[in-house]
């Protein structure tokens, strides 16, 4: 069964820094692209970043250039930088394994980041 726990989030004001993790299980972890998404309040789910078994990384606009997404397979773990933060990026942050577009397993219990003064 895939297990996904999601750590790091914290309140951080405008132009902090934060990192990342989420640790999974379950399922041949270096065998899989895995993604970050957020939700914020009243919104939608978005995918962040993606990185592929082979560490081929992709970022939504809004992000790139301050986050940064690496993996470990050997920890079976993916982790998130996210420099320069800003309010926007205020949301529950969640990581899932996904084969080509298609995600799998169900979701973690997320880590909330809150960018604020």
């Amino acid at each position: 069964q895939v297990q996904l726990v999601e750590s790091g989030g914290g309140l951080v004001q405008p132009g902090g820094s934060l990192r990342l993790s989420c640790a999974a299980s379950g399922f041949t972890f270096s065998s899989y692209a895995m993604r970050w998404y957020r939700q914020a309040p009243g919104k939608e789910r978005e995918l962040v970043a993606h990185i592929t078994s082979d560490g081929g990384t992709n970022y939504a606009d809004s992000v790139k250039g301050r986050f940064t997404v690496s993996r470990d397979n050997a920890k079976k773990t993916v982790y998130l930088q996210m420099n320069s933060l800003k309010p926007e990026d205020t949301a529950v942050y969640y990581c899932k394994p996904s084969y080509g577009s298609v995600t799998f397993g169900n979701w973690g219990q997320g880590t909330q980041v809150t960018v604020s003064s």
